[in-house]
């Protein structure tokens, strides 16, 4: 039975359902409030539902659930038919005309060809088709942690009861309730904005970076316009949009030509703050290639890039990796010990040897690869860390 409730779940029929929810009214009539369950008698003779904030146990974890309970009146189409329930929910803050799917983070919860949440369950056999119920009867216990809500914050939920036959599909009956719930976590919304907002930024960030050393060169600029038209979501924008978009673009580019500054330092927090960690390091790649489009990586450069690593709260050791790919030693104006091997002035002689080690063995392994630019920066290397033992190691 199982299986062929997943089934009906992925058949052409309950998707065209999901369209069709949102001119469902609440048969019930009950607001968000949960007083109002106790002020106002439900009407039986019509299925209504509602829904309740509890706990759920899943082997020794208590986790917090939506419970849903249903009370009235059910209409099937005949006696002792199987029936299966069927529970959607819409974020509907903003009106049902701008209604957002509440997401599932569990596959099973699913629907077809969407990440949309349904839960669904089977209830048994209904002994006859007019049934009444004149208490309320749990028909789902959903935990809170399988939805990803749209945005964070107080949110007005439409939940959406669906009775089905659980051998053909087809439904019968259908009530919705509205639930008021504060989502602490950040939406999925929530979290596409934060996304461009960071990769605008960045664009920003990757100006700072060519303007440090008080030129922006033109190989730098191209680098970083058509980072930002891959990046920024323009490609299937409108021509307006397009055109605005270019103009803010070169307004940039102007500002930093004529030696204008930014606090990269406010700009990074910001993105700290409202990026995953993938994109920061994809963030962090943009600032590494454009200090490296013009052939040198200038001091005051590398210091910035340093900085940002920091900043953006981004692992050291990583970022040393990538600056050895995309900035070898040989691009640096300045070769920093600190930066480049991650040796400083505070360590112990015994830290420093052990970090200089490590390098050796690293770079000492590329020497014989096959790739002449490899090997190039291998010989590099360790003719720097040879220089850095003889500095910080007496």
């Amino acid at each position: 039975m199982g299986v062929l409730l997943d089934q009906i779940l992925k058949s052409p029929a309950v998707i065209n359902l999901l369209r069709l929810i949102g001119g469902l009214g609440s048969a019930s009539g009950y607001k968000a409030d949960e007083s109002s369950y106790l002020m106002v008698p439900p009407d039986l003779g019509v299925l209504n539902c509602r829904v309740q904030l509890t706990r759920q146990k899943t082997g020794n974890w208590l986790s917090d659930a939506f419970g849903v309970e249903i009370c009235g009146s059910l209409h099937a189409p005949s006696d002792m038919l199987n029936v299966a329930v069927l529970v959607f929910v819409r974020d509907v803050t903003d009106g049902i005309s701008k209604a957002k799917q509440v997401r599932a983070r569990v596959q099973q919860w699913q629907i077809e060809g969407s990440g949309d949440f349904c839960y669904k369950a089977e209830l048994g056999k209904l002994p006859n088709a007019n049934s009444l119920w004149t208490d309320w009867i749990s028909v789902a216990q959903v935990p809170i942690e399988w939805m990803e809500f749209a945005r964070k914050g107080e949110r007005t939920l439409q939940f959406t009861v669906v009775m089905i036959s659980a051998e053909t599909g087809g439904q019968f009956d259908s009530t919705s309730c509205y639930f008021s719930y504060e989502n602490f976590a950040r939406g999925y919304i929530d979290l596409q904005e934060n996304v461009q907002r960071a990769k605008t930024l960045a664009v920003a960030l990757a100006f700072a970076v060519s303007a440090a050393d008080k030129k922006v060169h033109e190989a730098e600029v191209s680098l970083i316009k058509e980072w930002a038209g891959a990046n920024i979501g323009v490609s299937g924008a409108d021509t307006k949009s397009r055109r605005k978009f270019d103009k803010a673009l070169e307004k940039t580019i102007k500002f930093f030509r004529k030696g204008n500054q930014i606090n990269p330092y406010k700009i990074c927090r910001e993105i700290a703050e409202i990026a995953p960690i993938a994109e920061r390091y994809d963030i962090l790649e943009l600032c590494l290639r454009v200090a490296r489009a013009d052939g040198v990586a200038a001091a005051a450069e590398v210091a910035l890039l340093r900085d940002i690593a920091d900043w953006l709260e981004l692992d050291g050791e990583r970022f040393r990796t990538m600056m050895g790919k995309i900035l070898p030693v040989g691009m640096h104006e300045v070769e920093d010990a600190e930066t480049i091997l991650g040796v400083h002035s505070d360590m112990s002689e015994e830290e420093t040897r052990g970090r200089l080690t490590e390098e050796y063995r690293k770079w000492n392994a590329r020497v014989t690869s096959f790739d002449p630019e490899v090997q190039d920066q291998a010989d590099q290397m360790l003719r720097f860390i040879a220089e850095a033992r003889d500095e910080y190691i007496s």
